[in-house]
């Protein structure tokens, strides 16, 4: 009987290397790969749900049943770049601790038409877009509070990746009938 204890004991303390080695494997890919993958989502891309109606039809065409899921792109806004026609994703000039989701209509120097602003005609100042959604009243944008800072930016949309039958890449597209007053392009 006892010849055979030192066996057990010899098995026991080579399963428990066995576990002490995976559990230091584990911890060391686990702190390499939590600060690679939170680097990745703030920096390079993220996927985020959108709600409510001011996209429609663009996002969310079928009412409140439904919400898109779309990829946001950081890096591609990383140096504020910008085009009329993208759909982005920025902070709330009204409420810091929300993204909203807009199309940019018009860039810095630009002169817009707007809808429902209070004046009339505005020219984005320099390091200001203007974002709208494209549902028009059925939108919290610039026509509600001015043209916004580019510092806002969080991201631009790329794709829609769920539901699967909405794969599609997003298109930067200006709506025809928000065409500029002017353009400094001009």
């Amino acid at each position: 009987m006892l010849r055979g204890r030192p066996f057990i004991e010899r098995g026991m303390a080579q399963s428990q290397g066995w576990v002490k080695r995976y559990l230091k494997a584990f911890c060391k890919g686990f702190f390499v790969a939590v600060p690679v993958a939170v680097t990745f989502l703030d920096r390079v891309a993220c996927v985020a749900r959108v709600e409510g109606a001011s996209m429609q039809p663009s996002l969310n065409p079928g009412g409140s049943q439904s919400s898109d899921v779309v990829l946001l792109n950081h890096w591609k806004v990383r140096n504020f770049e910008v085009q009329r026609g993208d759909i982005v994703s920025l902070v709330s000039p009204k409420n810091p601790e929300q993204k909203i989701i807009k199309r940019v209509i018009a860039l810095e120097g630009d002169i817009i038409r707007t809808m429902g602003h209070k004046n009339r005609y505005v020219k984005v100042p320099r390091g200001h877009i203007w974002v709208e959604g494209d549902h028009h009243g059925h939108s919290f944008d610039s026509n509600s509070f001015g043209p916004v800072s580019l510092g806002l930016l969080h991201a631009h949309a790329t794709h829609i990746l769920w539901p699967p039958e909405r794969w599609q890449k997003l298109e930067s597209v200006l709506p025809p009938e928000r065409i500029l007053v002017k353009s400094e392009e001009e």
